[in-house]
């Protein structure tokens, strides 16, 4: 096989079904594929074992001679059985095959080979179920191979219903040795300095390992390749992103940052004042920012925006905000106008566009946004259409940057003469290695300090699986705040039953039950004795944009007592007098949602109250998540918990776009030391080889990285 041969279609390898099935669920196409299709992890056999001193659970390996073997009909669902019996002088043993007849074929009475795999018990008997194997015609070969055959690692590989990992085991030897060396994306100069394997021999060991020492060398120098392919994709966006013009947008002495400041009516904290500075600084340069800034929630990152879009507004430049939903384009109008005050607020005629205005409201906004009038533009996903255009758009800012895909971030970008400079904020902090790189062409800045005056959260599950009573307790602890003069958030996971908004996949060991939902809940809570008098409205994202901002508007007056609601309070809304947050069916959202949702409560001088309430077992995943967000309320912290609770390609933010990751080996829950290593060579390259001439398969390596994931890098 010559090296255009790993070009290769695998339909000319495997089987067509095969082949098809490979392509869906992985994307496999070529033996090139197929070989950079890494195994996920290695087991081992197991030292050779007799069958008589066999216990459940443990990996197995045996010498042994068939006895039997034959195939027989399910009998309570379609299909067959195929079953073979072992001995080894001393015991016997069944092995069995779900709908592979085939097996006892090929197994007949008499054939003498290794067994291998995990003991079960079934019917009070020992078995091995889809066991591995290798059988040999010469009864010397056999007892020679063995002792070799068990110390080798068994390569577990990502696979299918339709392909399973011995398979593919199978396909990957089958071309192995016919494919041809494989050049190293890493310099050698790089591999000699870290003492690391080179890429083909590295992929070949992790294939076809000899033993377990051979595993961890091989993985490692495999992580550092994908941690310098990322990590130069993202220096050579951060160098041509400085090559862009940007226009410098310089703060003036008694200009309006100063007018702005001279009215707050409390001091910013020392985080407001030093990240401020950062982004006036970025602001100034001819190079467009890209700026992230992450804070807890309720931390004043808004305020420090409001600081950058004035500077922008000093310099004739216009500033677009850039909100997910219309609640909060609408919070975000009437918060940032009242906070500007009536001399600012004329200046810059703050003008909101979203989907829900009247014909003539668009025409109005627009025309304001088109002249430049307006300096200052919040809108929703409206502010991206074609017809929309600005004056001189010099400042983008994207709240909940996650919300958005790039494309949609870019689309706003395009609207300015120059590249406008970007912010972006999150409420949901990122950790360093996630900021390194899926943000790797933004720089970060973080607000931790929260503002004085606030009296706090306390969080508490309610594991009512465990104590069902306790959902009484529940509402009645709420309509105690009630009592108070207190308002309460009531958050459900779907709007009416079966439809849920906002929330992840049930977990595997979740049983199957109802979901709580809006409809039913406004309706129990309406007539429980707790709650005789009070006024319950819902609010979720099946509401018009007027019912949903008339809702919140009531809850802010002090017009509703409770809002039942799904994940469309998330973000952003802001009632100081809410001190009750409940969540029915917590285990439903993500650590980030959690965190966020009790962000809605003790935002005033009244000390907020998170409940959560869960049916999730106690030792499960799904109730670990809701665990740990009781267990502090520093965002900070949970994000690094979260972190350990998604898949990589979640991650990455392949997930959402429907892409695949291209990490394999590298986990950034793990090798930060890898990524920074990573990082800082990449930059040394980029700067000295800007289009990677001098590093060829380098070069080739970020151009065969997944369209989704480049554009996401890319565009961040």
């Amino acid at each position: 096989m010559n090296q255009p041969a790993l070009d290769r279609p695998l339909s000319k390898v495997a089987k067509p079904a095969e082949a098809a099935a490979l392509e869906k669920a992985f994307g496999i196409r070529t033996v090139g594929d197929l070989i950079a299709h890494l195994p996920r992890r290695h087991v081992h056999r197991g030292e050779l074992t007799a069958i008589a001193g066999l216990e459940v659970g443990e990996h197995v390996t045996l010498v042994a001679e068939v006895v039997s073997s034959g195939s027989r009909f399910m009998q309570q669902r379609r299909g067959n059985i195929a079953e073979v019996v072992i001995t080894d002088g001393r015991g016997q043993l069944k092995l069995t095959w779900f709908n592979q007849k085939w097996r006892a074929d090929e197994l007949k009475p008499g054939t003498r080979g290794l067994f291998s795999g995990q003991v079960s018990i079934f019917n009070g008997k020992l078995q091995l179920t889809h066991p591995d194997y290798k059988v040999f015609d010469d009864p010397i070969e056999a007892e020679l191979t063995a002792l070799d055959w068990t110390k080798r690692p068994i390569p577990i590989y990502p696979a299918t219903a339709k392909v399973a990992s011995w398979r593919l085991a199978e396909l990957v030897e089958s071309v192995l040795d016919d494919v041809p060396p494989l050049p190293d994306p890493v310099p050698e100069y790089v591999r000699r300095s870290r003492n690391e394997l080179d890429f083909d021999t590295a992929i070949r060991q992790l294939h076809r390992p000899d033993g377990q020492a051979d595993l961890e060398p091989a993985r490692e120098a495999l992580k550092f390749t994908e941690a310098l392919e990322l990590q130069t994709v993202l220096a050579q966006q951060r160098a041509r992103a400085q090559e862009r013009p940007a226009t410098p947008l310089l703060r003036r002495n008694g200009g309006m940052v100063d007018a702005f400041d001279a009215q707050l009516p409390f001091a910013l904290t020392a985080d407001q004042r030093s990240v401020g500075d950062t982004i006036a600084a970025d602001l100034g340069a001819h190079s467009p920012m890209h700026r992230m800034l992450q804070g807890e929630v309720g931390s004043g990152k808004t305020i420090v925006a409001v600081r950058a879009m004035l500077q922008a507004a000093d310099s004739g430049a216009q500033s677009a905000l850039l909100a997910p939903t219309e609640v909060l384009a609408a919070q975000h109008l009437r918060s940032i106008t009242a906070s500007l005050g009536e001399q600012l607020a004329q200046a810059l005629k703050p003008t909101l566009l979203t989907g829900s205005l009247t014909k003539s409201q668009r025409q109005q906004a627009m025309l304001a946004i088109v002249t430049g009038e307006s300096k200052l533009v919040v809108g929703t996903h409206a502010l991206l259409g074609d017809k929309v255009e600005f004056d001189n758009l010099g400042l983008v800012i994207v709240d909940e940057q996650h919300r958005f895909g790039v494309e949609q971030r870019e689309q706003l970008r395009r609207k300015g003469r120059t590249t406008p400079h970007m912010l972006v904020l999150t409420a949901t902090p990122i950790p360093r290695t996630v900021a390194m790189t899926v943000f790797g062409d933004l720089d970060v800045s973080s607000i931790r300090q929260l503002p004085s005056g606030r009296a706090g959260i306390e969080s508490f599950v309610v594991p009512v699986d465990e104590h069902p009573m306790w959902l009484d307790r529940v509402w009645r602890r709420t309509s105690e705040e009630l009592a108070k003069g207190r308002q309460a958030f009531v958050v459900c996971p779907a709007i009416a039953p079966g439809e849920e908004e906002g929330t992840q996949p049930a977990p595997d060991e979740a049983p199957a039950r109802p979901l709580a939902n809006v409809v039913e809940v406004v309706e129990q809570l309406r007539v429980h004795p707790d709650f005789v008098g009070r006024r319950i409205e819902p609010l979720h994202g099946a509401m018009s944009a007027d019912d949903k901002d008339a809702t919140m508007l009531a809850f802010a007056a002090g017009e509703i007592d409770v809002v039942v609601s799904t994940t469309v309070i998330e973000v952003g809304v802001d009632v100081p007098n809410a001190s009750t947050m409940v969540v029915l069916d917590a285990d439903r959202f993500g650590i980030s949602q959690l965190h966020q949702l009790r962000g809605r409560v003790g935002r005033g001088q009244h000390a907020g109250l998170a409940l959560l309430v869960t049916a999730a077992p106690a030792a499960s995943l799904a109730r670990e998540r809701v665990d740990a967000v009781a267990a502090t309320t520093d965002g900070f912290e949970l994000a690094e918990r979260d972190l350990e609770f998604r898949r990589e390609g979640d991650v990455l933010g392949t997930a959402q776009s429907g892409g695949r990751s291209s990490l394999k080996l590298l986990r950034v829950t793990e090798d930060l030391e890898i990524i920074e290593a990573a990082r800082d060579i990449a930059v040394e390259i980029v700067a000295r080889d800007p289009e990677l001439r001098d590093a060829p398969a380098l070069r080739d390596a970020v151009a065969r990285l997944g369209r989704a994931e480049r554009d996401h890098l890319a565009m961040g």
